[in-house]
């Protein structure tokens, strides 16, 4: 199926994903407005969301079926199997998310059904920020996702923590805002465009990877993104927020929030700025320190959340290594790692939230001892979480890893690829301590795990979770292939696609 994103019926096919996905957020508007009182108005409110996200993903699935692409320049939006795969990552995110804040939100007392309406339309900005053609489209699509989970950070108005925490996501994410629109800004003054393809031919024919506004633009541009999938020094944010957050909440910003900023991250620099100078070692350092630093810092922590919080800060830093290969295979990398990165994480939030209540702020990881023997499935599970997280061979993690080796090998990125695996090999110190406390160590009293609850839905998407990261650690070749054709569909900058001379003209705003 080719669209003329020129023509009006064939943007709207292309945009068919976001339009159907904010027609369902408008649609739960108007029946949180009439019902919002009791937790049956919640679970209402939560069951049409999981609907609008499947319905959604179905339409996602409709125009990859029928393999539709852009005749000519993509003006607005991408239609490329990149853009289709990350909008599953974070349809299925978000749908997984609101089946764990089920149980979760009426446990602690959370009646607040608009909860699921920030998660709808913070998904439709993610889907504009990995999937824009224009720097207007994904600059939009990132306030629409950061303004929503700034709300959903600080939903517990009871909790001086979340009030905290939204304060100053909000603060902060304004700052890194005003950096990337200035960046953004820069380079439109640069290149007199904004579409991402025309900004890369225009650096490709006109020479200019040394214009100085250029680069400044582009070193904005960095600035604004590394903010966003918490690199290292911009990541300071990252576990005061996720540790103030409702555990549900914070699993979405680990894993769906850095997903949809490294997508537009990938988007931006392959199609626009390869040929900018200088952005190839920046990204470089950006990953090695955030490796190193993030690791380090879990190295320290007691408390079960704030690990996995600086636990997500090193993972960031294994996704830049595939973002500085600059290669479809990097692309191809991240598409692998943020599958399982998911999975993973969903599943060790999951099992945090059964554990603790009020936050969680509070679960040591020596509170975990015993759990093998009181609740051997929740223990396994938590023990497969960590082990993939780690990279341990057998799992999902450890094929994310290797790929990204891969990549960072074949760009000529040795040391880089040594330091990764070094890294991995610290956070061992982190990881293993848990499987240790709940299989090595006694429970420090016939009461420590009574209390510990996982619901039926939270459990089905725990089981399934575990399942994956199992069945993908040995035959991972499906989701290898299916990573490989996405990544591959996103052309590199410069290279226009065969199209009439006249095409080029069309305006890209």
């Amino acid at each position: 199926m080719s669209l003329d994103l020129s023509l009006y019926p064939d943007l709207l096919t292309a945009l068919m994903p976001e339009i159907v996905l904010t027609g369902w957020g408008l649609l739960l508007l108007l029946v949180v407005a009439a019902r919002h009182r009791t937790a049956a108005d919640l679970r209402l409110a939560g069951w049409i969301t999981v609907t609008a996200l499947i319905s959604t993903a179905g339409v996602v699935g409709w125009l990859w079926r029928n393999h539709a692409h852009a005749a000519g320049i993509a003006t607005m939006i991408a239609v490329d199997d990149f853009r289709f795969v990350t909008d599953w990552v974070f349809l299925g995110t978000a749908a997984l998310t609101v089946v764990l804040s089920f149980e979760y939100l009426e446990r602690e007392q959370l009646l607040a059904p608009e909860y699921y309406v920030l998660l709808l339309f913070a998904t439709v900005g993610m889907m504009l920020l990995g999937g824009g053609e224009d720097l207007m489209v994904v600059f939009l699509g990132l306030e629409l996702m950061s303004v929503c989970v700034y709300v959903l950070a600080g939903i517990n108005r009871r909790s001086p923590s979340g009030a905290e925490a939204a304060l100053k996501y909000f603060l902060l994410g304004a700052f890194a805002s005003a950096f990337l629109l200035y960046g953004m800004a820069l380079t439109y003054g640069a290149t007199g465009a904004t579409n991402l393809t025309l900004i890369g031919a225009q650096v490709r024919t006109l020479g200019l990877g040394h214009s100085p506004m250029l680069l400044l633009g582009a070193g904005l541009l960095l600035i604004g993104f590394a903010f966003k999938v918490a690199a290292v020094p911009f990541h300071m944010w990252a576990p005061d927020v996720y540790d103030g957050s409702p555990t549900p909440v914070a699993a979405y910003m680990a894993v769906a929030v850095k997903a949809a900023a490294f997508a537009g991250l990938f988007r931006v620099l392959t199609e626009s700025l390869p040929g900018v100078a200088g952005w190839h070692p920046i990204v470089w350092w950006l990953a090695a320190i955030t490796m190193v630093v993030g690791n380090l810092t879990a190295l320290a922590q007691r408390t079960v959340k704030r690990m996995l919080a600086y636990s997500s800060v090193a993972h960031a830093g294994y996704l830049l290594v595939a973002v500085s290969s600059g290669t479809s295979m990097g692309s191809s990398a991240f598409i692998f790692y943020v599958v399982a990165y998911a999975l993973m994480t969903l599943a060790a939030f999951a099992i945090l939230a059964a554990k603790g209540r009020n936050g969680e702020r509070d679960v040591l990881i020596d509170d975990l001892s015993g759990l093998g023997a009181r609740r051997p499935a929740l223990a396994f599970a938590l023990a497969v979480c960590m082990l993939s997280l780690l990279g341990f061979p057998g799992t999902a993690g450890f094929i994310g890893k290797w790929y990204i080796l891969n990549a960072a090998i074949d760009a000529g990125q040795g040391p880089l690829a040594a330091l990764l695996v070094i890294a991995s090999v610290m956070s061992a110190g982190y990881y293993l301590p848990v499987v240790m406390a709940m299989y090595m160590k006694a429970e420090s009293s016939e009461q420590s795990h009574v209390d510990v609850h996982l619901g039926r839905l939270a459990g089905a998407v725990v089981a399934a979770a575990v399942v994956g990261l199992l069945v993908l650690g040995i035959q991972p070749s499906r989701l290898l292939a299916l990573a490989d054709t996405s990544g591959a569909s996103v052309r590199a900058a410069g290279v226009l696609p065969s199209v009439p001379p006249a095409s080029l003209s069309t305006n890209p705003n």
